[in-house]
């Protein structure tokens, strides 16, 4: 049985904790201000998936990210609101996990998205620094 026919993440999902957001952004190389105010941010997750197609969007109340994909195949990705570099994104299943692998200026660079239950997991990989997210979907 394939992945996407197991696990579905579409739906609404509000953050419950974020740990290390810091020292992923200082990886990112964003300023002290632009730190201080995304640590203040509550994101939400909007993820719509048909199959191994997936926009993921990030909603907050300062600036609003969205994303784009099918599983496997490869795509330039603009990480506007974090760093705002360009970067060859590819995302592909790990058994139920999305892995995204993103290739530009930061080495280690990408994600991971699981679920768990009702809850909606990330990490965020730059450098040697590595954020977790926990999400919740909204019912």
């Amino acid at each position: 049985m394939t992945a996407e026919m197991t696990v579905d993440y579409s739906g609404t999902w509000d953050i419950i904790s974020n740990v290390n957001f810091d020292g992923y952004m200082i990886a990112l190389d964003n300023d002290y201000a632009t730190r201080k105010l995304a640590k203040m941010l509550s994101p939400q997750k909007v993820i719509k998936q048909e199959g191994d197609s997936f926009t993921i969007k990030t909603v907050t109340a300062f600036r609003n990210y969205e994303c784009s994909f099918t599983i496997g195949q490869e795509f330039t990705e603009v990480t506007s609101g974090m760093d705002n570099r360009s970067c060859q994104s590819v995302v592909t299943w790990d058994d139920n996990k999305l892995v995204c692998v993103q290739n530009g200026q930061k080495k280690n660079r990408g994600w991971t998205h699981w679920i768990e239950e009702d809850q909606l997991f990330l990490e965020l990989t730059c450098e040697n620094h590595v954020c977790r997210q926990v999400y919740k979907r909204k019912p």
